[in-house]
């Protein structure tokens, strides 16, 4: 995609890069156009939060409602993966914050403005065009940074629940090794048992971090694949054409931030369950 300027010799390019373009330095820290998409999706989070706060009564308003009637069907989804409402609601309030900033960041890269509006930077004879916003879960590094989060999140949820001892078991099965010499006599077998079942403690370790793989890459390929998908629609023309595959995205980053969020909440509920369970 290129834009004509006041010289003919000279072209304004902008290509949709895998990387998120740097806007401005704080000091040494180089800040995004992903990561303030980010931080406005942060403030209107407070903003929202702030005045569904201050509308509450007992007597419920609209807003109030239908916030009620989104958290209690968002409750009961949840319990049918964790089986118990005790340990829905110590973990739901971090799944759903991460489901709703997940949302926002996927439907904030849709608005218009978001990739067109921004600036040019010379390199030399070429001249780039870098936008001010871009999708904050449309960067492998916030996505990469939720999945971090998330799995290690449930790592730490499953030391407070289970204790540091058996949780640590789970991928160094050291217990499996201290029972040999107290079973041996009267179970032989378990001279071969006990370390496949170490092996596979350690098979888990790879398992974690197939997680994290797993989830930044399936987020950050379907967001910033329909990022692709509807610039090219605009290029080949930019009016009604879009329309609906802009539908179409906004459907995608919903089941894409409900997908991320299930996930993460199974992957809590795991975590909070004796081995042997």
């Amino acid at each position: 995609m290129s834009q004509p300027t006041e010289n003919p010799q000279t072209e304004v390019s902008h290509e949709i890069t895998l990387f998120s373009e740097p806007v401005f330095n704080l000091g040494s820290f180089t800040v995004t156009n992903s990561l303030i998409n980010s931080w406005l999706v942060v403030v209107v989070i407070v903003l929202l939060a702030w005045l569904i706060k201050k509308k509450i009564s007992k007597v419920p308003e609209k807003l109030q409602s239908f916030s009620e009637v989104i958290i209690e069907g968002a409750l009961n989804l949840a319990d049918s993966v964790t089986g118990d409402r005790k340990k829905t609601i110590k973990i739901f309030p971090l799944v759903f914050s991460i489901f709703i900033f997940i949302l926002l960041n996927n439907w904030l890269g849709l608005l218009p403005g978001i990739g067109s509006i921004g600036f040019i930077e010379s390199h030399g004879a070429e001249r780039i065009f870098v936008p001010y916003f871009r999708g904050g879960t449309a960067d492998l590094n916030t996505t990469l940074a939720l999945a971090l989060f998330a799995v290690i999140g449930s790592n730490i949820f499953g030391f407070f629940m289970v204790g540091i001892w058996k949780h640590f078991n789970k991928y160094f099965n050291l217990k499996a090794f201290a029972e040999i010499p107290r079973k041996i006599k009267k179970e032989p077998t378990i001279v071969f048992v006990n370390p496949i079942k170490a092996f596979v403690g350690l098979i888990e370790i790879i398992g974690e971090a197939a997680k994290v793989a797993s989830l930044s890459f399936r987020l950050f390929g379907n967001i910033f694949a329909g990022e692709v998908l509807l610039s090219a629609m605009a290029v080949i023309f930019a009016f009604v054409l879009p329309v609906p595959f802009m539908f179409l995205e906004v459907i995608v980053g919903l089941i894409q931030a409900l997908i991320f969020a299930m996930l993460t909440l199974v992957y809590f509920t795991i975590a909070s369950t004796v081995e042997e369970h």
